[in-house]
């Protein structure tokens, strides 16, 4: 990276945001957090100790600085699109943390403010980049694995079964929505960027542990013509896992361990591969060179290189705004489905009023 990057961290709230703070102190990746503003001071006070940047009680005052030439928005999803709208007007690039938005209505206005101004802009999807992720994609669209039939995508966490967490952020209506929408998003997305928009959506959602986090299991199925049919299964009162991904496939399957924060943070059962192809025509188990990272962290500081290179202009956005809003309308339509107890199709006007 020739220059540095100065980057401004808009809200705090996600803590993904701090785990980019502290890998981008590395200068070869050639960014610099240089401000931050949060409505929450006690979160601002903490990352000015962490990361040693400069504070702003007014979020317009960092957005007028010449240093600034780019912002990671990390604040409750509700304040995305107002966000994103002063950011597009100051000219900054943007990277905004998952979800995209609470509503399509506010989608559209991300969407449209990117437009208008003609600012760089991507999600931060750490799914789309892990390379174990990537493998799979590219057998995928290959054509080893022949017709896919089948894909599924396990993903879970525990916080559910904290009764401290129904007090948070991520589950309050007005800032998240709930559980569901805040990390459903993260395989929904997966599915999304592996197979493309979906034909019709079910899902049966629901509380089963603790009434104060709705929606803490879910289960959705993403129906594409002609196949392949994809089910995402989130359990967020869920102590430990394995299995994440399965792709069932007309020359081979594909199995990948240890790729969420519950299966690759408790002890592993075995010291084996944790991705694996077995190929019909000589029938057998070829593991992946590929190494399944070592905790969630590590996972997660692997998405900041790629944002740094997006920044320098050297690699297209991991996902645009468009990108983006198809996700949050595939994670939207899972609330009518389940609610309505049928089929929908993606373009299900119901979908805008969720």
């Amino acid at each position: 990276m020739n220059e540095t990057k100065g980057v401004g961290i808009l809200g705090f709230a996600h803590g993904h945001v701090n785990v980019y703070c502290e890998e981008w102190k590395n200068p070869e990746l050639g960014v610099k957090v240089l401000a931050g503003w949060d409505h929450d001071a006690a979160r601002l006070t903490t990352a000015k100790g962490a990361f040693g940047l400069e504070v702003h009680e007014d979020v317009v005052d960092l957005l007028k600085r010449d240093d600034i030439d780019a912002v990671v928005i990390g604040a409750e999803t509700s304040r995305h699109a107002d966000l994103v709208e002063l950011a597009a007007s100051h000219g900054k690039a943007i990277i905004v943390q998952k979800p995209l938005a609470l509503t399509m209505a506010e989608a559209d206005r991300i969407v449209q403010a990117v437009e208008k101004h003609q600012v760089p802009f991507t999600l931060a999807w750490q799914m789309r980049v892990d390379p174990q992720n990537v493998q799979m994609k590219e057998w995928i669209t290959s054509g080893e694995l022949g017709q896919v039939f089948m894909v599924r995508r396990r993903h879970g966490l525990p916080m559910g079964l904290n009764p401290d967490f129904a007090n948070s952020w991520h589950v309050d209506p007005a800032s998240n929505r709930d559980i569901w929408a805040d990390d459903s998003s993260h395989p929904i997305d997966f599915i999304h960027w592996l197979l493309g928009e979906p034909e019709s959506i079910t899902a049966e959602l629901g509380s089963l542990y603790n009434p104060r986090i709705p929606n803490d299991n879910g289960i959705a199925i993403f129906r594409y013509p002609n196949g392949p049919i994809a089910e995402v299964s989130c359990s967020f009162t869920c102590n430990a896992a394995q299995n994440t991904t399965e792709i069932i496939g007309e020359q081979g399957t594909v199995v990948q361990n240890y790729g969420d924060a519950i299966s690759c943070n408790v002890p592993r059962p075995t010291e084996g591969a944790g991705l694996l192809k077995y190929t019909a025509s000589t029938g057998e188990w070829t593991a992946s060179e590929i190494a399944s990272p070592a905790n969630h962290v590590a996972r997660l500081r692997g998405l900041a290189r790629p944002l740094a290179e997006f920044l320098h202009g050297k690699r297209e956005p991991i996902a645009t705004a468009e990108e983006g809003r198809t996700s949050l309308r595939m994670v939207l339509a899972t609330y009518v489905a389940s609610q309505e107890g049928r089929r929908i199709q993606l373009s299900d006007a119901k979908i805008e009023a969720v």
